[in-house]
């Protein structure tokens, strides 16, 4: 297969890395220049180089996959004070609280190398994906993305993807926990006619999540702010150092941020930049405080064999009129004859739970707690759990385990979807 690096032609674009309060780098960056690809400010601020600074960028004729390289960004930051995981997975900066006070109210980026990356290439690609997942591929076209959701037969959900339709390939953003199995679930459905080929280029890229109120001005700041204001999906192809970056709108945990998946090589390079742009670090361990908080659902927890992909409201990845999918004749059933018998909340706690503990209303009952964690300071308690459609809503009490209140809730990520509406004929 032809590497990202060999097809596309070096840029002589370089970042400029400068220190930031919250991580101290010794080591020097390399300067940034301008030439015939970019313009840069006379300022020490950093810049991602562009192939064209319009609004109308065009992709790049590479495809993000190159070869391995071996990677020191995890050895960088831990240096620094990180704590990483035997797993590979950066589980805080000791700044938790800050980072998630950023969250809502500055800039945060997140590593999120340790997700899955399924590269899917090959002519018959996009029917492929669109006849194995809920989303309509064939309505989306180069530079475009979507959400889709992988389900069972019977819909039961396997995990939500995030897609990115390139020149040559589609690249698919999963959870750390299904990558191995949904890699192996597509292969086993290419017959032999199809040109399709599946591949985990998970070791071999990087990703990175930027989010915040205040991620646009730092997409300005870097020359990416021809991306601003883009469709959920939209994703162009940079370089840095040489090296290819491509950028998208949305990411796994906020449609209003940016992801950035790249060559280890550049991973350093490209967190560096971000920093000294303001952004600040957080950790696996605030991450899972925002997924909860924010109600995307997770594998292993939401998304089970024991709730359908209706129930976790999954209803902004799902086409309702493309034709026959997988778990497609199942999901049609259950709108026609409204068979949506619950669906997830969340749920402010009165003290800390179990998932897995029953929910109930007047003694019965109508539900199970999935994730819990506890809020900023460790003082607050909030958790995700399914509930019977007409036992409760908004506002409403129940009771989680033996004796501990719940007020039923909203979340951000569930409220952005929007179910169909119903016919109330003539």
């Amino acid at each position: 297969m032809t590497t990202a690096t060999a097809a596309a032609t070096p840029c002589a674009a370089h970042l400029v890395g400068r220190s930031t309060t919250r991580l101290q780098y010794s080591t020097p960056a390399p300067h940034l220049y301008r030439n015939a690809a970019f313009w840069t400010k006379k300022s020490t601020k950093n810049k991602l180089s562009s192939r064209n600074t319009s609004s109308t960028i065009a992709a790049l004729p590479f495809e993000l996959s190159p070869p391995p390289i071996d990677h020191d960004f995890l050895d960088s930051v831990a240096a620094e004070g990180a704590k990483v995981s035997e797993e590979g997975i950066i589980e805080t900066f000791d700044n938790d609280d800050e980072a998630l006070d950023a969250f809502d109210n500055d800039v945060v980026v997140m590593d999120l190398s340790h997700f899955g990356r399924i590269r899917v290439s090959g002519d018959d690609r996009i029917q492929f994906l669109h006849n194995q997942t809920t989303a309509n591929f064939e309505c989306l076209s180069e530079g475009q993305g979507c959400d889709t959701v992988f389900v069972t037969p019977t819909a039961r959900t396997i995990d939500i993807a995030h897609a990115w339709i390139m020149k040559k390939s589609v690249i698919l953003m999963v959870s750390p926990e299904t990558c191995g199995n949904i890699t192996e679930m597509l292969n086993k459905y290419i017959f032999f006619a199809d040109k399709v080929e599946i591949q985990d280029i998970s070791k071999q890229t990087c990703l990175f999540a930027l989010a915040g109120p205040k991620c646009s001005q730092v997409m300005a700041n870097l020359n990416l702010g021809d991306l601003v204001g883009q469709p959920y999906g939209t994703n162009r192809h940079y370089s840095v150092n040489g090296m290819p970056l491509t950028v998208g709108v949305g990411n796994i945990i906020s449609e209003d941020g940016f992801s950035l998946l790249m060559s280890p090589a550049a991973a350093g390079a490209v967190w560096k930049t971000l920093l000294s742009e303001g952004a600040v670090p957080l950790g696996f361990n605030a991450w899972e405080k925002l997924r909860i908080t924010q109600g995307r659902p997770a594998p292993g927890k939401e998304l089970t064999n024991e709730f359908n992909v209706l129930e976790a409201g999954l209803w902004n990845s799902i086409s309702l009129n493309k034709g026959c999918y997988k778990g497609q004749e199942t999901i049609s059933r259950l709108i026609t004859y409204d068979g949506v018998k619950q669906r997830l909340w969340g749920i402010h706690l009165s003290a800390p739970a179990e998932p897995g503990s029953p929910i109930t209303v007047d003694g019965g009952k109508v539900g199970k707690l999935t994730s819990y964690t506890t809020g900023r300071k460790e003082c607050d308690h909030f958790a995700l759990g399914y509930i019977k459609k007409k036992a409760a809503s908004e506002g409403d009490t129940v009771i989680v385990g033996e004796n501990i209140i719940g007020t039923v809730v909203t979340v951000p990520f569930l409220s952005r979807q929007s179910p169909p509406v119903k016919n109330s004929g003539p």
